[in-house]
């Protein structure tokens, strides 16, 4: 059997993994991603680029000091027409962010890597296209004002599992990517491995 290390912090992707019986030990990265986004940004890369290399840093970074453990890295992006919309920093940028959302198309860009003493074993990107309704922008600051601080930081600016499916006319994707861990791949991939 093998060991499992997330490179996370986030409860929603460790929930994921309880849910799927895999167990995991949490351990954050702590990787420093504005400047790394920022960089890429400056080279005109993709939304998917931006979110699989930050995957992959935060399950090297951890998995250079855990010997022959697997560390899973993962990273979600929106994608607004090839503008990058990061997580929310406080209750103001969430309210920007929906505005900005608000009645138009974009996709979510979900990244996971598999890293093993230092380097990269497997990745997988997957991407889930949502339709926001058109709100008025007292409907969105009740919105958020729903919303526990916990929750905003931990899950994006919409919750999909809760709340959130109430701000999209439609959803194409998958449940799991949307909230950051496309589980069924990475189930596939540890499953072969057994």
């Amino acid at each position: 059997m093998f060991k499992l290390i997330l490179a996370s912090k986030s409860k929603v992707r460790k929930e994921i993994l309880d849910k799927n019986n895999i167990p995991a030990e949490v351990q954050p990265s702590s990787v420093d991603e504005d400047p790394i986004k920022q960089s890429l940004l400056n080279e005109n890369a993709s939304p998917e680029i931006i979110s699989k290399n930050l995957a992959e840093l935060k399950a090297s970074k951890v998995s250079q000091k855990n010997f022959d453990v697997l560390v899973l890295g993962a990273d979600s992006v929106i994608d607004l027409n090839g503008e990058l919309i990061s997580k929310p920093q406080n209750r103001e940028e969430a309210l920007v962010i929906l505005k900005k959302l608000n009645g138009k198309k974009h996709n979510l860009v979900s990244s996971v890597c598999i890293s093993k003493n230092g380097s990269m074993i497997w990745n997988h990107t997957d991407k889930a296209t949502l339709t926001m309704k058109k709100f008025s922008d007292k409907e969105l600051e009740e919105y958020l004002s729903k919303i526990s601080d916990e929750s905003l930081y931990a899950y994006n600016v919409y919750q999909i599992e809760g709340e959130g499916k109430n701000l999209f006319l439609k959803i194409d994707g998958d449940k799991n990517t949307i909230m950051g861990l496309p589980i069924e791949k990475i189930q596939e991939y540890l499953n072969n491995l057994i």
